[in-house]
């Protein structure tokens, strides 16, 4: 089924990479839930065991989904960024309901898989210039290797006075929503868990350069055994098990409310038009987000030829591998949404797996396998500490500097725009911004110069799209 060995894979370390796979995942089950759980209010609660849940069942079928399908190794849960633009925007800016934020997933999901299923999603990667599917893998290993400094507790960030906005009114628990003045800086190396963050980081890098087979694995194990030494390891089992059936009745009441709540979208006249925008930025920033990891990982890892993506335009239907990658995320957008989570895209984290061996779906359908078995298990999936996933994330990111050769630096047409793709991805923390600066300044330098032609008719679109995107954001 996966192929093993005209992709040089085997199971053991297939095995061992979608473990790995799922402990730099794994932290999505707690806080998908704790941001998502925002949103609900006392007249209409949004049960955080039923998100819980909902946030395994779409991990799963996502990356089953994605393995069984495509056979890439890729896992998908709820994204980062989408569940956040969910609730502080959605609901919290924009005043729908977490129901209708729901819906505009659903939508957001069915419009994604009419673009996939027409082919457009095919021809958008066709009309990317090489130099910025190059920065794609560029800026995606800074972004995970940001992550992984951040998630390690190596940084701190300063706020000005009246710079920043705090959503709620108990410091311990608001969200500080911090503007320019907030100014990162690394902490002072002390106390048992930054300690620990920094061996870790040494014996993740010492183990994979020896090319101990499964490094990456054996370092998050041992890691987390040493920290729960530390007592820096909790599992409140008997309380989660004690709330399991609670959860599941509340998941019954949140199923399905995605297609229920459509209508109410368009009830009320003076909203539609918001309401459509957000649709569209609900798709957009899906849409980007996922082709982005897709295309920028599989380019920098070797799991897609160049060849491959090349002529994905040219070949019709879904027969290779990565045309075959691009129409999971938008079914498993749809299917998540059903049972109350936000958009399931390709996570980043899946680089980790790769790193640890992984080649074909077999390591998706572990990760996947291990996300089902989180409903009765997340006490355990969420004991992994961050100080011991955080470390794959910084050595996935050194790995996939590679393609930066690939730019032509001196072309100042195609450097620049691959330059901010680059740098706008880790500092804007958003993949799909990223891209989008780099799509919107290649057009721009292109038109400036005299060279319309040069310009691929697609991505005119696109860049247009863009723009559109960050009005309408702006406007918001």
């Amino acid at each position: 089924m996966f192929k093993l060995k005209e992709y040089g894979a085997n199971p053991r370390t297939e095995i061992i990479a979608g473990l790995t796979m799922f402990a730099a995942m794994a932290y999505i089950i707690p806080v998908n839930a704790s941001i998502l759980g925002q949103t609900g209010t006392p007249d209409n609660p949004f049960p955080v065991g039923a998100i819980i849940l909902a946030t395994c069942i779409a991990a799963a079928a996502g990356s089953l989904l994605m393995a069984l399908w495509a056979n890439v190794p890729y896992g998908m849960a709820p994204g980062m960024g989408l569940n956040a633009f969910f609730t502080f925007t959605v609901v919290f800016a924009l005043g729908f309901t977490w129901q209708q934020a729901l819906a505009m997933v659903f939508l957001s999901g069915v419009i994604d898989l009419i673009v996939t299923a027409t082919g457009i999603r095919k021809h958008i990667v066709a009309s990317l210039p090489k130099a910025l599917r190059s920065a794609m893998g560029v800026g995606i290993g800074l972004f995970i290797a940001y992550i992984g400094i951040k998630d390690a507790g190596l940084l701190s960030f300063t706020s000005d006075p009246g710079t920043y906005t705090m959503l709620g009114t108990d410091p311990a628990t608001a969200t500080i929503i911090a503007g320019a003045g907030a100014v990162p800086a690394i902490v002072a190396i002390k106390g048992a868990v930054l300690i620990l963050a920094v061996v870790a980081i040494a014996l993740t890098i010492i183990l994979y350069v020896l090319r101990v087979p499964g490094a990456i694995l054996i370092s998050i194990v041992a890691m987390t055994l040493v920290a729960a030494l530390f007592g820096l390891v909790h599992m409140d089992w008997s309380g989660y098990i004690g709330t399991l059936g609670q959860s599941f009745r509340d998941l019954g009441g949140v199923f399905g409310q995605s297609v229920i709540s459509i209508p109410s979208l368009f009830s009320d006249p003076s909203r539609i038009i918001l309401a459509i925008a957000t649709i569209f930025a609900f798709s957009m920033t899906g849409l980007f987000d996922e082709l982005g990891t897709s295309l920028g990982l599989g380019r920098a890892t070797g799991i897609f030829t160049e060849e491959e993506i090349d002529d994905v335009a040219k070949v019709k239907g879904f027969h290779t591998r990565f045309a075959r990658s691009l129409v999971p995320p938008s079914i498993a957008t749809m299917f998540g949404s059903l049972f109350g989570t936000s958009n399931t895209t390709t996570y980043v984290e899946s680089s980790a797996g790769i790193a640890a061996g992984g080649k074909t779906g077999l390591t998706a359908t572990i990760t996947g396998a291990l996300f089902l078995a989180s409903i009765l298990g997340a006490p355990l999936a969420m004991a992994v500490p961050s100080l011991a996933t955080a470390p794959a994330l910084i050595m996935v990111g050194a790995l996939m500097i590679r393609p930066v050769k690939d730019i032509d630096w001196s072309d100042m047409e195609t450097s620049i725009p691959a330059f901010l793709a680059i740098a706008v991805m880790p500092f804007a923390y958003s993949i799909t911004t990223g891209i989008a600066v780099g799509i919107i300044f290649y057009c721009v330098i292109k038109l400036c110069r005299g060279k319309i032609k040069e310009i691929h008719p697609v991505l005119a679109v696109i860049a247009l799209l863009f723009v559109a995107y960050f009005v309408n954001m702006a406007l918001a």
